[in-house]
Protein backbone atom coordinates (compact mmCIF):
# COMPACT_ATOMS: atom_id res chain seq x y z
CA UNK A 1 0.00 0.00 0.00
CA UNK A 2 1.56 3.51 -1.01
CA UNK A 3 0.81 6.69 0.65
CA UNK A 4 0.28 9.72 -1.22
CA UNK A 5 1.86 12.64 0.50
CA UNK A 6 0.19 16.04 -0.29
CA UNK A 7 1.88 19.31 0.73
CA UNK A 8 0.19 21.73 2.65
CA UNK A 9 0.75 25.70 2.43
CA UNK A 10 0.48 28.54 0.03
CA UNK A 11 1.96 28.68 -3.34
CA UNK A 12 4.12 31.94 -4.26
CA UNK A 13 1.07 33.53 -6.16
CA UNK A 14 -1.30 33.34 -3.32
CA UNK A 15 1.04 34.78 -1.20
CA UNK A 16 2.12 37.79 -3.97
CA UNK A 17 -2.12 38.07 -4.06
CA UNK A 18 -2.06 38.32 -0.23
CA UNK A 19 1.05 41.21 0.30
CA UNK A 20 -0.69 42.74 -2.95
CA UNK A 21 -4.25 43.24 -1.22
CA UNK A 22 -2.30 44.27 2.28
CA UNK A 23 0.09 46.79 0.39
CA UNK A 24 -3.88 48.24 -1.58
CA UNK A 25 -5.50 48.08 2.23
CA UNK A 26 -2.86 49.96 3.77
CA UNK A 27 -2.19 52.75 0.67
CA UNK A 28 -5.95 53.85 1.29
CA UNK A 29 -5.46 53.92 5.16
CA UNK A 30 -2.62 55.60 5.74
CA UNK A 31 -3.85 59.01 4.56
CA UNK A 32 -7.06 58.86 6.24
CA UNK A 33 -5.15 57.76 9.63
CA UNK A 34 -2.67 60.66 9.28
CA UNK A 35 -5.85 63.60 8.78
CA UNK A 36 -7.51 61.66 11.71
CA UNK A 37 -4.41 62.43 14.26
CA UNK A 38 -3.89 66.00 12.61
CA UNK A 39 -7.34 66.86 13.16
CA UNK A 40 -7.50 65.09 17.06
CA UNK A 41 -4.29 67.19 17.36
CA UNK A 42 -6.24 70.76 16.37
CA UNK A 43 -8.96 70.10 18.96
CA UNK A 44 -6.96 69.13 21.17
CA UNK A 45 -4.48 72.34 21.03
CA UNK A 46 -8.29 74.41 20.83
CA UNK A 47 -9.19 72.74 24.40
CA UNK A 48 -5.92 73.58 25.43
CA UNK A 49 -6.36 77.34 25.06
CA UNK A 50 -10.26 77.77 25.80
CA UNK A 51 -9.97 77.70 29.26
CA UNK A 52 -8.02 81.39 28.83
CA UNK A 53 -11.46 83.00 27.69
CA UNK A 54 -12.93 83.03 31.05
CA UNK A 55 -9.59 84.59 33.10
CA UNK A 56 -9.54 86.83 29.70
CA UNK A 57 -13.17 87.69 30.31
CA UNK A 58 -12.23 88.29 34.49
CA UNK A 59 -9.66 90.58 33.42
CA UNK A 60 -11.68 92.98 30.71
CA UNK A 61 -14.46 93.08 33.24
CA UNK A 62 -11.99 94.23 35.51
CA UNK A 63 -10.92 97.09 34.27
CA UNK A 64 -7.43 95.81 33.51
CA UNK A 65 -5.64 96.88 29.90
CA UNK A 66 -2.16 96.23 31.04
CA UNK A 67 -1.34 94.33 27.56
CA UNK A 68 1.43 92.36 30.14
CA UNK A 69 -1.35 90.90 31.26
CA UNK A 70 -2.61 89.35 28.67
CA UNK A 71 0.56 88.53 27.45
CA UNK A 72 1.67 86.50 30.28
CA UNK A 73 -0.25 83.43 29.71
CA UNK A 74 -0.27 82.09 33.53
CA UNK A 75 -2.53 85.25 34.34
CA UNK A 76 -5.08 83.36 31.85
CA UNK A 77 -4.57 80.44 33.90
CA UNK A 78 -3.12 78.85 30.60
CA UNK A 79 0.76 77.27 30.23
CA UNK A 80 3.30 79.20 28.05
CA UNK A 81 3.40 75.95 26.04
CA UNK A 82 2.03 72.57 25.96
CA UNK A 83 1.75 69.30 24.05
CA UNK A 84 0.00 70.95 20.97
CA UNK A 85 0.99 74.31 20.99
CA UNK A 86 4.68 75.31 21.03
CA UNK A 87 3.52 79.09 22.41
CA UNK A 88 0.45 80.48 23.80
CA UNK A 89 0.58 84.20 23.16
CA UNK A 90 -2.83 86.55 24.12
CA UNK A 91 -2.98 90.42 23.15
CA UNK A 92 -4.84 93.13 25.50
CA UNK A 93 -8.32 93.93 24.36
CA UNK A 94 -8.63 96.95 22.78
CA UNK A 95 -11.93 98.16 22.48
CA UNK A 96 -13.38 94.91 23.24
CA UNK A 97 -11.66 93.05 20.43
CA UNK A 98 -8.51 90.94 21.44
CA UNK A 99 -7.16 87.09 21.04
CA UNK A 100 -5.69 84.37 22.66
CA UNK A 101 -2.95 82.71 19.88
CA UNK A 102 -1.58 78.92 19.93
CA UNK A 103 1.19 78.12 17.87
CA UNK A 104 0.91 74.59 16.73
CA UNK A 105 3.09 71.75 16.84
CA UNK A 106 2.00 68.05 15.92
CA UNK A 107 1.88 66.66 12.87
CA UNK A 108 3.54 67.88 9.76
CA UNK A 109 0.20 69.44 8.09
CA UNK A 110 -0.83 71.49 11.03
CA UNK A 111 3.12 72.28 12.63
CA UNK A 112 4.35 75.99 12.81
CA UNK A 113 0.30 77.18 12.23
CA UNK A 114 -1.81 78.98 14.41
CA UNK A 115 -5.25 78.46 15.85
CA UNK A 116 -6.81 81.76 17.79
CA UNK A 117 -9.87 82.20 19.72
CA UNK A 118 -11.03 85.94 18.74
CA UNK A 119 -12.59 88.36 21.07
CA UNK A 120 -15.21 90.83 19.28
CA UNK A 121 -16.18 94.08 21.13
CA UNK A 122 -19.45 92.48 21.76
CA UNK A 123 -17.92 89.97 23.60
CA UNK A 124 -18.46 87.15 21.13
CA UNK A 125 -15.79 84.86 20.64
CA UNK A 126 -15.00 82.67 17.63
CA UNK A 127 -11.78 80.54 16.70
CA UNK A 128 -9.86 80.67 13.21
CA UNK A 129 -6.84 79.13 11.71
CA UNK A 130 -4.72 79.16 8.63
CA UNK A 131 -4.71 75.16 8.82
CA UNK A 132 -6.18 73.36 5.66
CA UNK A 133 -9.89 73.04 6.39
CA UNK A 134 -9.95 69.17 6.25
CA UNK A 135 -8.12 69.54 10.03
CA UNK A 136 -10.49 72.32 11.78
CA UNK A 137 -12.49 71.78 14.49
CA UNK A 138 -16.18 72.35 13.96
CA UNK A 139 -15.98 75.37 15.74
CA UNK A 140 -13.14 77.16 13.93
CA UNK A 141 -13.02 78.49 10.00
CA UNK A 142 -9.91 79.49 8.08
CA UNK A 143 -8.95 83.31 8.97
Amino acid sequence: MSRQRTDAGFTLIELTVVVAIIAVLAAIALPQYQTYVAKSQMTAALSEISPGRTAYETLLNQGVTNGSSYANADNLGLASSTPRCQSITANAPVNGDGDIQCVLQGQAAISGHYIQLDRNSSGSWSCISDVDPQYLPASCSNG
